[in-house]
């Protein structure tokens, strides 16, 4: 009777296995995650704070789960070839950001490559368009799914996972971009490695 049970069982959880295997290998090989929020700040304000990644951790909705996070920053201060790394604890991971290209008041794209606790590569874009005296920035990332992220957006939707995050870190340049330009000697995140480069 036991035998009987525990074979069945056994069956039981190969067939649910097989099933989500089979059901995660039709998801998408692709992802897009998007959000958008209006601020009462002119484009050139939001593009001066976007394009400086000295300034990335006065809007990072990452910043708070790891305050003692390591940051390095290589090449120029900001434009394209700035670049932000990040060894932080299993919040936050590590990783590094880099500046693809910058348009003056318009739009910054950048590479996000994801070392820790998996490895991945993605497009980001923030776009900036004027909103009345304002402006409406959107920021999106594109990035391949894996079959691990298959089997996982099985359960968890990464346009949710991701989005909260998206929209915490909107509100945070709001407040930062409105607040005008940042303020000189504001202390800035634990760095190491090379410093920028002038």
């Amino acid at each position: 009777m036991l035998k009987k049970l525990a074979l069945s069982l056994f069956l039981l959880i190969t067939i649910s296995v097989i099933a989500v295997l089979s059901i995660a290998a039709t998801r998408p090989a692709t992802f897009h995650v998007e959000r958008s929020l209006s601020m009462a700040a002119p484009p050139e304000a939001v593009f001066a704070v976007l394009n400086d990644m000295h300034r990335f951790h006065e809007w990072s909705p990452w910043q708070k789960l790891d305050p003692a996070m390591k940051i390095t920053y290589e090449g120029p201060s900001s434009g394209a070839g700035a670049s932000y790394s990040w060894v932080g604890n299993k919040e936050v991971g590590e990783g590094r950001m880099t500046i693809l290209d910058a348009t003056p008041s318009t739009s910054v794209t950048q590479k996000l490559e994801f070392i820790k606790p998996f490895v991945s590569t993605c497009a980001v874009h923030i776009n900036i368009a004027p909103d009345g005296d304002g402006s409406r920035v959107t920021w999106a990332i594109d990035g391949n799914n894996n079959y691990v992220s298959k089997v996982m957006c099985l359960f968890v939707s990464m346009d949710a996972m991701m989005g909260k995050d998206f929209e915490a870190g909107l509100a945070n340049l709001k407040q930062v971009a409105e607040a005008g330009p940042s303020q000189a000697g504001a202390a800035t995140p634990a760095e190491t490695g090379a410093p920028a480069k002038p």
